[in-house]
């Protein structure tokens, strides 16, 4: 068997180049890969998929499965259907389903479970969501990694911090936290008070690039008089940090080409908009955008350039936050786990029981399997061809089929069935694969990038009506815990990917507060509750419960309110009481 390139298909940062060679996979050493695999790609064998359909719990042909599909859909109106698919793999032709669904006139979702609310905010200051690349990043002098952990999220930024200053804000002490030359044990959800501090003191010290801020960013006093609102000392202790450390950190980077690499914790909340537009008004005050080794870097858009083929524009839409599966008699669900993944656990389940058929596509068991009426295997990302870009670089990477498996059938093959069925045109799948190759160009190495992406986004200004960045105009004070409340911290695990592969099993709490490794607790929210075991853990702060995503029961925890703007998941904003269980 001869070796070929594909590349990963996981929802994360670094969309990694892969070898298939002989059966196994290995990194890709050109490029930003460096020779090595996030444990969930490397060990991607190791977990057991779906190879056989099943309805009602019992097994059958996937042409039964077909044939089964189409007697659910043409048993109810297309309006009583909804599809609901996940952005859990990335590849480009994942769309197809979903666009004929759309075609068909059924309901299809819109929002985020994960960063639109910084992506909103990001669009409202810059008037677009262009990532700062991982070319870029790798010639910063300094990185402020702001709630980002990149050993579980992003491992492939670990080779370009060699020799850099590293600054980590984060209410956890990360192994990043641990190595910086400096950490912010910030509290949850006062990231917009540090921010704006950050660009006060920036203005009081005399160190802002004037010029930039005259060319690009001339409502700057306006803003600063906004960080004068804020009463420094009371701030800094509520915060969790010292005047000194302001100095420190504004030592640390003024005059230094910076790179501020964002997590989406800190955009979990209902102001999550508000949050990233702080940060970036202090970059900008910094002057970063439109510079080398200069910039913020958040989740850019995967699709940035890319027209895409398939049209949802004319379909009706729910939230993917609090979608209500009881207003439907049908729900297919691609790829995605609503009942693990979804804020408001209790809710989603109570709603989604009322659903006469739920269809299941997708590659592994989990709780929405389980209680799926008709269960459909899809292929992996080996057995198909398919197109990758990233949100963290400018890469288009080829995905060509490596093997043949009876197993499963692939998004597109299942769209020519319901194209075929409901009369709707689809091209080919060559095509579609096509089409994206035509948005992109041949480096000199033989890679590709996408098209009309910039490497260096916002040299020529920002790209609002006059060139310039749109600063906040006001702030919302969060909401603080209560005596005996806790934030609850819901941040990615290094062993799972949400509800995928292995999955975390405790409740992480401070030594502190007195609980014994092992102990069962009760955890409470104003919407749900869930019983965990303890595990210590003396790298969080003593007012904060950490839960890692796609722990069984953590949703139970999480408000399926949507933030102010992007629609977006708020799943950090919850306060929990903790409650020993005899």
């Amino acid at each position: 068997m001869k070796s070929s390139i594909t590349a990963c298909p996981l929802d994360c940062y670094d969309a990694c180049g892969i070898v298939y060679d002989d059966g196994k996979l290995k990194a890709f050493k050109d490029g930003h890969t460096n020779g090595f695999l996030c444990p969930h790609i490397n060990h991607y064998d190791a977990h057991a998929r779906i190879e056989k359909a099943r309805y009602k719990g019992q097994e059958i042909s996937m042409d039964e499965a077909l044939a089964k599909l189409k007697e659910i859909l043409d048993a109810n109106l297309k309006s009583e259907t909804l599809c609901y698919r996940s952005s859990g793999n990335f590849a480009l032709m994942q769309g197809v389903t979903e666009h004929v669904f759309a075609q068909m006139g059924t309901y299809v979702t819109e929002g985020s479970l994960c960063d639109g609310a910084g992506e909103a905010g990001i669009i409202e200051g810059r008037g677009s969501n262009k990532n700062m690349p991982l070319s870029e990043i790798a010639k910063s002098e300094v990185i402020v990694f702001w709630g980002r952990n990149p050993h579980v999220t992003s491992s492939h930024l670990l080779p370009l911090i060699k020799d850099k200053t590293v600054i980590v804000i984060d209410p956890v002490k990360t192994k990043i936290a641990k190595m910086a030359d400096l950490h912010i044990q910030i509290k949850p959800h006062t990231d917009i008070f540090l921010a704006m501090l950050l660009y006060r003191f920036l203005h009081i010290e005399d160190s802002c690039d004037d010029a930039f801020l005259k060319e690009f960013a001339s409502e700057h006093e306006d803003y600063y008089e906004l960080t004068q609102t804020i009463r420094i000392k009371a701030i800094l202790e509520d915060i969790g940090m010292t005047l000194g450390q302001i100095g420190d950190f504004l030592h640390l980077v003024v005059g230094k080409k910076t790179a501020i690499v964002c997590g989406v914790g800190m955009q979990k909340y209902r102001d999550g908009a508000d949050v990233m537009r702080a940060i970036d008004a202090f970059a900008v005050g910094l002057g970063l955008f439109g510079k080398k080794g200069c910039g913020v870097a958040y989740l850019g858009n995967s699709k940035e350039a890319i027209k895409m083929p398939f049209d949802l524009s004319k379909a009706k839409k729910v939230s993917k936050v609090d979608t209500p599966f009881d207003e439907f008699k049908t729900v297919f669900i691609q790829g995605a786990n609503p009942l693990s993944q979804m804020p408001d656990s209790n809710r989603v389940r109570d709603s989604i029981e009322h659903v006469e058929n739920v269809v299941y596509f997708g590659l592994y068991e989990n709780e929405t399997s389980e209680i799926a009426d008709l269960v459909i295997p899809a292929k992996t990302f080996l057995e198909k061809d398919d197109i990758r870009t990233s949100y963290s670089h400018n890469g288009m990477m080829l995905m060509h089929q490596q093997q043949e498996s009876d197993i499963g059938i692939s998004e597109y093959d299942l769209a020519v069935f319901l194209a075929k069925e409901y009369d709707i045109a689809l091209k080919s799948e060559a095509e579609y694969l096509e089409h994206f190759k035509n948005h992109a160009v041949v480096k000199i190495d033989g890679s590709f990038e996408v098209e009309k992406r910039e490497a260096i986004p916002y040299q020529e200004g920002f790209d609002t009506d006059d060139g310039e960045f749109v600063f906040l105009e006001e702030f919302e004070v969060p909401q603080k815990v209560e005596e005996n409340e806790f934030y609850l911290i819901t941040v990615k695990s290094p062993k799972s990917l949400n509800s995928q592969f292995y999955r975390e099993e405790n409740v992480y709490l401070h030594s502190a507060l007195g609980y014994k490794e092992g102990e069962l607790v009760k955890l409470i929210s104003n919407v749900g509750e869930v019983e965990l075991p303890v595990k210590l853990n003396d790298d969080l702060r003593e007012d904060c419960v950490l839960i890692y995503s796609g722990t069984k029961g953590v949703n139970n925890l999480t408000t399926s309110k949507h933030s102010y703007e992007g629609k977006s998941a708020i799943c950090q904003e919850n306060f929990v009481r903790i409650e020993k269980v005899n």
